[in-house]
């Protein structure tokens, strides 16, 4: 990911969009597939990624634990958040183990962020 904020900004946007979609044009949709939490749990974990890439990018874009960072939360939002998206809508049940492929983004991303804190010395200073 050569651009988290770019990343941050388009996962923001599109989190707070999904949010109020789900909430307001998707309400009975979710409801009577018994979906909502699904969908506010993807919008959760888009949202909180997109904040941290946010981070990645203002901190020190150019490290290469955090542009690995970066590209496994990238790769998480959209295979966990995306795949929950869909299913939440009636997506074909195959999409149920990409979830997990996407958590395993999301965890693996903060491992760089804690490689890159230990390689350094400092919770995320130059040393």
């Amino acid at each position: 990911m050569r651009n988290p904020l770019l990343a941050s900004s388009i996962f923001g946007l599109t989190g707070v969009v999904l949010g109020a979609f789900g909430a307001h044009a998707l309400r009975d949709t979710l409801a009577a597939q018994s979906s909502a939490g699904t969908w506010q749990t993807a919008v959760l974990y888009q949202l909180v990624h997109a904040v941290a890439l946010l981070g990645l990018g203002l901190a020190r874009p150019t490290a290469p634990w955090l542009d690995r960072a970066a590209l496994m939360w990238t790769a998480g939002i959209v295979l966990f958040s995306g795949s929950l998206y869909l299913l939440a809508l009636g997506g074909p049940k195959w999409l149920g183990p990409v979830t997990p492929l996407g958590g395993l983004g999301f965890i693996t991303g903060w491992i760089c962020v804690l490689l890159h804190a230990r390689s350094t010395g400092s919770a995320g200073r130059d040393s």
